[in-house]
């Protein structure tokens, strides 16, 4: 497909090698020496080191930083920051998945701003304090259909001495401008697409099952979750299947933005799990999916059989389990270094996670524990 821009909730420009227009927004807004974060699998790959010789030619200096953690902490984006004046930078790059866009952002907020990135936590009214003018200019890059963090407004950074992860919030982290080029997406692995596809289907669906009222953002989510069935198998079976990874980065996008409504418990859990042991965010979403959706089915039996009337099944929460399946996540966390006796300690993580208090379920520790134990 052609590239094409809309503009929601910043500016996307959406489409094969999208990825070149890069030089030509940064000579826009005068910028010369840009710092590319990216996680160090990424680095390594032809995409970055193409993205760079591209800038070269182009009269833009790039310096990479890759020294990032799959759930990046505050010891990368101080890293990251001396990067970033180290090598005289005056713009920002994040291209990859979460962790990548993660950590840009916590470095673009942090490049010129006082203290740790810890003060600037969602919640805590520290987002007033953020000048527009200390913010460097932003392109995010993404390169998998998950996450949909290129939308984002916020970073998710794990505390060095608790490991909690916390989310760093501030509207000026919103990128000037999104480069969505499907094609950064052929090369990922099959079950790293497996898992940020799955971890897409999840931001969609829980931000469906908020109950709160947002016709619009329903709407999306109810579109991203149509696109994801008609794509996610595909795209994992035939790697280089340029309209199932099309679909992906629409739908993961598409999750992003619904999710501002609010996400649940499956999240609260995967959080914990992230930080516990350090598993991939999109694989914990994926091993909390049905446990959750059983525990919210009370409240929800509605909204349920408007998805399975979308996705013309019996039961949705079978479809979940049936989908993880075929796209080859197997089943359980004890198959992922999860045991019984972690189980106390990772609700008591999920239980001070921000997610479950959007669920349409309240949610206890008893019940965190509860639905951890289902899932081993």
């Amino acid at each position: 497909m052609s590239i094409k821009q809309f503009n929601f909730p910043t500016v996307i420009r959406f489409g094969e090698n999208a990825v070149k227009e890069t030089p030509k927004h940064l000579a826009n807004n005068n910028c010369s020496n840009v710092l590319i974060v990216t996680d160090p699998v990424l680095a390594t790959m032809s995409m970055v080191s193409d993205l760079q010789s591209h800038l070269s030619v182009n009269g833009i200096k790039a310096s990479v930083f890759s020294d990032i953690a799959a759930n990046p902490c505050e010891a990368d984006v101080i890293n990251g920051v001396k990067a970033f004046h180290e090598n005289n930078c005056d713009s920002i790059i994040g291209i990859g998945g979460g962790a990548a866009m993660d950590t840009a952002r916590a470095v673009l907020l942090m490049a010129n701003h006082p203290g740790s990135v810890m003060d600037y936590e969602d919640g805590t009214g520290a987002d007033e304090t953020v000048e527009d003018s200390k913010i460097p200019y932003f392109i995010a890059i993404p390169t998998t259909s998950g996450t949909g963090s290129e939308v984002g407004r916020s970073a998710i950074i794990s505390d060095d001495k608790t490991h909690q992860k916390k989310v760093i919030f501030a509207p000026q982290l919103l990128a000037k401008i999104i480069l969505a080029d499907p094609l950064l997406t052929v090369a990922l692995p099959k079950h790293i697409t497996a898992a940020t596809g799955v971890d897409a289907l999840v931001h969609n669906v829980e931000a469906y099952l908020v109950d709160s009222f947002h016709p619009m953002c329903d709407g999306i989510a109810l579109e991203g979750i149509r696109l994801i069935d008609e794509s996610l198998v595909t795209a994992v079976n035939e790697p280089t299947n340029v309209k199932a990874r099309t679909q992906m980065l629409i739908a993961s996008t598409m999750g992003a933005v619904a999710f501002q409504k609010g996400l649940g418990v499956v999240h609260s859990c995967a959080h914990a799990l992230s930080a516990f042991n350090n598993m991939h965010h999109g694989l914990a979403n994926a091993l909390m999916f049905a446990e959750s959706l059983k525990f919210n089915k009370q409240v929800c039996t509605d909204k349920y059989s408007r998805l399975e009337k979308l996705l013309g099944v019996d039961c949705f929460i079978e479809y979940v389990e049936d989908l993880n399946e075929a796209v080859g996540i197997k089943k359980g966390l004890s198959n992922y270094g999860v045991t019984a006796t972690d189980i106390d300690q990772i609700a008591d993580i999920a239980l001070t996670d921000t997610c479950h208090l959007s669920n349409p379920r309240k949610v206890s520790k008893d019940d965190l524990v509860n639905i951890l134990k289902a899932s081993l």
